[in-house]
């Protein structure tokens, strides 16, 4: 159990950006900042077919296709089967995320997490990405943030379906491991829960940020470490806020979000700290986090995030944010 040991180190990267999630971006920058984080030393490569319809795949395995196959480590997702039928991006119902991947190709996706759909989005994905092999796959979304009130039923079918084929595919050595990547504590909490089948890891993204962690701290992390099962921890910068963007949650941050940024922003200034390094340092704190993946579409944030791991954050900085209940008082800060 566990990626710790798997993982190349403690940054990947994130190609959710890749799939134009906000804006358009060109092809030469997306490949620009895949490069970026190959000359940074960056070798986890996080995707998924939801990233614009496969855009981001399609992107990262034409930026990665010249590299030897065995020096980085490559995850993607299943539970959204990308079709030839079109439609219009603008016009899908994301739940939650509602007109996050507009600007993505307007390929049809439909939500399927049965065994069947998880081995033809397992093939579809290695096409796009040009590669024979995974290392790591994540049963994506299958939470109340895209399937509301349904998602317990569509939980149940990943159970049984996504969850089982993975396990054997794992078993079999396929893939090297499986777990779930979401926004949502709860289906985490669930599935450390069953007896079987039995995950590696999950994908926790924005659950464990400087802005919002309360929740996880509660008891799915330290039911985490108990059975020995890794985090790795998506969306560090809480959608962007926190590194200088406007959107929180995938949409326009707060007022009251905005104001509590300001605040981490002023005592990192005060301590001397970047507050992307307060944001990565904190999430990889916790001895359940094996890694961070923070995205960027743009080469210059790359050698950021890299930096950002390398600062000194002192002691003080974390006491000046207890102090003002900025981080709640049992989150480890080194």
């Amino acid at each position: 159990m566990g990626i710790k040991s798997l993982l190349p180190g403690t940054l990947g990267f994130g190609t959710a950006p890749l799939g134009n999630m906000f804006r358009s971006i060109p092809d030469e920058e997306a490949a620009a900042t895949v490069e970026a984080a190959w000359d940074q030393g960056i070798r986890y490569f996080d995707t998924a077919p939801f990233y614009g319809a496969g855009l981001s795949e399609l992107r990262l395995g034409e930026a990665l296709a010249g590299r030897p196959r065995d020096e980085f480590v490559l995850s993607t997702k299943v539970g959204r089967v990308i079709l030839d039928e079109l439609e219009d991006p603008t016009a899908r119902d994301l739940g939650e995320k509602g007109g996050l991947f507009e600007h993505g190709r307007p390929n049809k996706m439909v939500d399927d997490y049965t065994a069947d759909a998880t081995l033809r989005s397992i093939e579809d994905s290695l096409t796009r990405l040009r590669t024979d092999r995974l290392d790591i796959v994540w049963v994506h979304d299958v939470a109340q943030d895209f399937h509301g009130d349904d998602w317990l039923a569509v939980y149940e079918t990943a159970r049984t379906g996504a969850f089982r084929v993975l396990q054997r595919l794992r078993d079999e050595g396929v893939i090297k491991a499986w777990g779930l990547g979401v926004n949502r504590v709860e289906p985490i909490e669930l599935t450390l829960d069953l007896n079987e089948p039995r995950p590696d890891a999950f994908l926790l993204a924005g659950r464990y940020t400087l802005l919002d962690h309360d929740r996880s701290l509660q008891r799915l992390l330290p039911a985490a470490t108990e059975q020995g099962v890794d985090m790795v921890v998506g969306g560090p910068y809480s959608s962007g806020v926190l590194a200088g963007g406007r959107h929180f949650e995938y949409q326009e941050a707060p007022a009251e979000i905005v104001a509590k940024v300001g605040r981490l922003k002023e005592l990192a200034a005060e301590h001397g700290v970047s507050i992307k390094a307060a944001a990565l340092q904190f999430a990889l704190a916790h001895p359940a986090t094996a890694a961070v993946v923070p995205g960027a579409t743009r080469p210059s944030r790359i050698a950021e995030d890299v930096a950002a791991l390398a600062e000194d954050v002192p002691a003080a900085f974390w006491a000046a944010l207890r102090d003002e209940k900025l981080i709640a008082a049992d989150a480890p800060t080194a």
